[in-house]
């Protein structure tokens, strides 16, 4: 059995911690069991590591965010990238083809593919190992798990089963599906055995691979990495699962949660206080989630949530703080605060000019042992201070010591490179006509090979 994670999202629903980089499965907000804060998918690798599932498992997702997964998980994970950023359907087409092609698994594997970010208990992740036999079983063309409902829930999708099924059996035949009922729907369907749809889908990879096939698609990973563009841009219910001639369930009853909004996730923060602030007076079920230097006070505010970082301010009633994703879904702002497989960084200001020309200053913290890639830029100079720590830099193949004091001029098409030896802090201001992300040419990311490019 094989699993693969999916991580998505736009970073819109947990603005203004969320951005394009950092979706809401990379806030550290939640408490492992030595009170050490940890994301979501840091949550759930170790849930899957700690079931057994951990060599088995993949994670699919776009460019955007495969530095962030390094950053948190490890360089050694397994990646799937996307060319580009469709839906759910192209994205386990990709994964299915890589398993396949580059993976070399055999066509009557069982595949389980799955969000990165469910909040649930490791018994979730143990009893997905079922997921195989029921196929085998049941012989069905897919198996889904589903969440026996708590109460007459509006927000979650239900899988109804058929009205047949035998009570002793371990998994329901599938009937039909209904996504986000009226709450008077919800009870009737609960009356009838319904289950909360948690997004995880189990077949053999001959099922997908065949699909594909009959679409002319590429079954090739090279190829459908290049071919992408083609594949639908819809979900994995719409092109496959409403389809598919056979589709049983297996029933899961415990803790699964959609941590998806402020209101739902502050209920799993264990203070109410994050970073700098101070909170007075009724701030009953209140919670304040600080990354700016700048301290908040609340005074006498109950039921409300406030977040703070680089990207900007969100004050909301909790009631009402689903609504940020549909007044963000136009922004197009640029990621203020980004992790990344070397350390992070934070804009602190930006300014453009009316002749044109732009000034960008980040704060950037490069971990102990790690280095920034050998790069040069097209559109930009870069003026390097470096404020604490003490590492080795290359610059147009040389090789010279750096430390704190330390001020480095670095014109556009000048190749460089940095590695720390202790945590460094570097102020970067950028001058120039665009300051983009994209601006960079990498050369070669690992510091052996770096250094084999260099005139030491």
């Amino acid at each position: 059995m094989k699993i693969v994670l999916l991580s998505g999202g736009s970073g819109k629903r947990l603005w203004p911690l969320s951005n394009e980089s950092r979706s809401k499965q990379f806030l550290k907000v939640l408490e492992n069991e030595k009170g050490e804060r940890e994301s979501m998918v840091q949550r759930v690798w170790r849930q899957i590591e700690n079931a057994g599932l951990r060599e088995h498992a993949y994670i699919g997702t776009s460019k955007a965010q495969v530095e962030m997964i390094h950053s948190q998980l490890g360089s050694e994970i397994e990646v799937i990238v996307e060319p580009e950023r469709r839906d759910t359907f192209p994205a386990i087409a990709l994964a299915a083809t890589y398993l396949y092609s580059v993976q070399d698994v055999s066509l009557n594997e069982t595949i389980v593919v799955m969000p990165v970010d469910p909040y649930v208990d490791e018994a979730f992740f143990h009893k997905t190992k079922e997921l195989e036999l029921v196929l085998n079983e049941s012989g069905a063309d897919l198996a889904l798990m589903g969440v026996k409902p708590t109460y007459p829930s509006e927000k979650y999708g239900y899988i109804v089963p058929s009205l047949g099924t035998k009570a002793n059996e371990p998994f329901v035949t599938v009937h039909s599906f209904k996504e986000k009922p009226r709450e008077e729907e919800a009870v009737a369907m609960i009356r009838q055995a319904a289950l909360w749809n948690c997004g995880v889908f189990a077949f053999k990879l001959n099922f997908l691979i065949d699909i594909l096939i009959a679409n002319d698609f590429p079954i090739q990973f090279d190829e459908m990495s290049k071919q992408y563009g083609r594949l639908p841009k819809n979900s994995f219910d719409y092109e496959v699962v409403e389809k598919a001639n056979h589709i049983v369930a297996l029933p899961f009853d415990g803790d699964w949660k959609d941590l998806g909004t402020w209101n739902t996730l502050t209920e799993q923060i264990e203070t109410s206080l994050i970073g700098k602030g101070i909170m007075s007076g009724d701030c009953h079920n209140t919670h304040v989630i600080n990354e700016l230097d700048i301290p908040i006070t609340l005074l006498n505010l109950p039921n409300v949530v406030v977040a703070a970082s680089p990207d900007g301010i969100l004050v909301s009633d909790k009631a009402s703080s689903p609504m940020i994703k549909e007044v963000m879904k136009y922004s197009d702002q640029r990621p203020m605060y980004e992790e990344r497989r070397w350390g992070r960084y934070r804009v602190l200001d930006y300014l453009k000019y009316p002749d044109g020309n732009e000034v960008l200053t980040k704060r950037i913290c490069v971990t102990p042992g790690q280095n920034l890639s050998y790069q040069y830029h097209l559109l930009r100079d870069e003026v390097w201070t470096v404020v604490a720590g003490d590492g080795e830099m290359v610059l147009n193949g040389r090789h010279f010591p750096v430390k704190s004091g330390d001020v480095l001029v670095i014109s556009r098409d000048s190749r460089h490179s940095l590695r720390a030896m202790t945590e460094m802090d570097i102020i970067e201001v950028q001058t120039g006509s665009e300051l983009i992300e994209e601006d960079i040419v990498r050369l070669a990311f690992d510091w052996n090979e770096i250094m084999q490019l260099c005139t030491v």
